[in-house]
């Protein structure tokens, strides 16, 4: 037991980034701005693995988030003032190298601070024996009692590979709390804090469907968790800073990238279906109720590739017969081409309107993107030709892209393995190397039943809006699939909300997903529906297979559908 707090019963834990490439001066903005014993990053994407391995492709000494290092060169001497413990997955794929890289500023700056770092994560030399392929990247999602360890042992920063997002908190409160292995409802709900605030400022009203209604979005405050011995927390932010802290704030963070009730990870499975959220003042929301399950016995393996080469080009499409000037493009660039490239898609966005005011809302855009294993094949054979039709194709033939070379790109897919596969080692501040051995009580991942539905509404006259009149929505990706949460507010909103958004209708309401297998699971206490709709982003984010490859905005198309809404809830 280490305690990283003043008090006993509670540890403050802020976040200072949600990704990497988020806020840089967020770190210091989290120092300064009020009273925390640890500080999390969080810099991991499944994107992010795939860029990492491009730079270790490029340079060994690398693979990890290189915006940290200047971070930490102009916080450091502040944290250590301030008595502030930095835990971080930043590590990326070399942990060890990002361990150095800090032992060295920390020598420039002429300062005492411990360094820790786990590794194990990374499985890429034993891929093939593990069934996995033969990826770019392999690297299992590990839990927090490596940075357990590192913390008992005195470390000021403990820097991770590959582990999943939320253990960065749990880390710490595990380690001020002295929880053990079994406490299983604590770390649930320690989990659900993490989950809440791993995404930064999404937490405090970024992304927030109902932002219109935030007296101050203009820089929003990253997020404190405030977790309590028990688990349960309160999430908050400094004092003064933007954004907001509310239910709904929360719950929105609460809904993204996740799939059923259950919440699986490493070392717990929390119960989404447990968590019960209430405002408790300005700024300040209460989790609690949280119930936590042994961890399934297999890790999730975040597994990369370089699939080929992609490039794509765009063509304007101005005024009169748009459909008629795509299919004449189409047919001109497909017969044109020297070598058909392994993918070739097209995409026609009716962005104009009839009558008007300005070209720009007058024109359309074809979108034509191309994938092959060879490079060649996707890079001036392609645009080039495309270019070519520019005085040759349809009346005002005009481009948004100039031609040029393909660029590589990635995939992503799940793996799985026994956790007794995995090496866990928390390497301390002295160098000593620790195993942290997997949990010993494990339980099968299964769907839970569907939760009985509440009484519907009685029938009423309508009215056709929006449903993002009195819906809200958070939606993002999960490899190839996207999730799309939906919540509302009161309780006679929810009896509608689940009698009506059924798997059909979304598939009635989103078209791209008619095709698709959607599934759909319901959280009462949230008064939320959460859908997994798999396949929608093809083989990941990297592979761009739609225009919002993340599926960022697809909560919000959802919401702009029209649907058939009681007047009563109008009210």
């Amino acid at each position: 037991m280490s305690m990283l707090a003043a008090d006993p019963e509670v540890i403050r834990i802020g976040n200072c980034s949600g990704f990497y490439g988020d806020r840089l001066g967020a770190m210091r903005e989290m120092l300064e701005g009020g009273q925390l014993d640890v500080l999390t990053g969080d810099y991991l994407a499944e994107l992010t693995m795939l860029i990492l391995g491009r730079d270790r492709m490029k340079d060994p000494s690398l693979g990890y988030a290189k915006t940290f290092v200047t971070q930490i060169k102009d916080c450091l001497g502040l944290a250590l003032e301030r008595g502030v413990r930095i835990v971080t997955n930043a590590g990326g794929l070399n942990p060890a190298g990002l361990a150095e890289k800090l032992r060295t500023v920390v020598a420039d700056l002429g300062l005492d601070a411990k360094i820790a770092y786990v590794e194990g994560d990374d499985l890429l030399g034993r891929a093939g024996e593990l069934g996995l392929g033969a990826p770019l990247t392999a690297n299992a999602y590990l839990g927090a009692w490596g940075i357990v360890e590192c913390l008992d042992a005195g470390a000021d920063i403990v820097v991770t590979g590959r582990i999943t997002d939320a253990s960065v908190v749990v880390g710490p409160a595990a380690a001020h709390f002295g929880w053990g292995r079994t406490d299983f409802d604590a770390l649930a709900g320690a989990v659900v804090a993490g989950h809440v605030i791993e995404c930064g400022t999404q937490a405090t009203g970024g992304n927030y469907a109902f932002f219109t209604e935030l007296a101050d979005l203009g820089r929003p405050g990253f997020p404190i968790a405030e977790i309590r011995r028990d688990g349960s927390s309160v999430v908050t932010k400094h004092e003064g800073t933007g954004g907001a802290v509310t239910v709904d704030t929360v719950e929105a963070q609460l809904m993204y990238e996740i799939q059923g009730a259950r919440y699986a990870g490493p070392d717990v499975t929390a119960r989404l279906d447990t968590v019960e959220l209430a405002q408790q003042g300005p700024d300040r929301v209460l989790i609690s109720g949280v119930t936590g399950e042994a961890p399934p016995p297999r890790l999730k393996v975040s597994l990369n590739t370089i699939g080929g080469f992609r490039n794509e080009m765009e063509f304007i499409l101005t005024g009169l017969d748009i459909e008629a000037k795509a299919a004449l493009a189409q047919r001109q660039l497909e017969s044109w081409l020297a070598e058909r490239p392994a993918e070739l898609e097209w995409t026609l966005a009716r962005l104009d309107r009839p009558d008007a005011e300005t070209e720009e809302q007058a024109s359309a855009l074809l979108r034509c993107v191309v994938r092959d294993p060879d490079p060649n094949k996707v890079g001036r054979a392609f645009s080039g030709v495309a270019v070519e039709l520019a005085l040759a194709s349809y009346p005002g033939c005009s481009f948004t892209t100039v031609p040029g070379n393909g660029s590589p790109y990635g995939v992503y897919s799940p793996g799985y393995v026994d956790a007794v596969e995995v090496p866990h080692i928390a390497v301390l501040p002295d160098g000593a190397r620790v195993a942290i051995a997997p949990s010993e009580r494990t339980r099968v991942l299964e769907d839970l039943a569907a939760p009985a539905l509440p009484e519907p509404l009685p029938a009423g006259e309508f009215r056709r809006v929006p449903l993002g009149t009195i819906a809200l929505a958070r939606s993002g990706d999960k490899g190839g699939d996207a999730n799309i949460g939906v919540w509302v507010r009161t309780d006679e909103q929810w009896r509608w909300l689940a009698h009506t958004l059924t798997v059909d209708r979304l598939r009635e309401l989103l078209p791209e997903t008619r095709s698709l297998t959607v599934s759909r699971h319901l959280l009462p206490n949230l008064r939320a529906v959460n859908f997994i709709v798999s396949g929608l982003l093809g083989k990941g984010v990297a592979y761009q297979a739609r225009f919002d490859p993340q599926a960022k905005g697809l909560g919000e198309w959802l919401r702009s559908r029209h649907i058939d809404l009681p007047l009563e809830l109008l009210a």
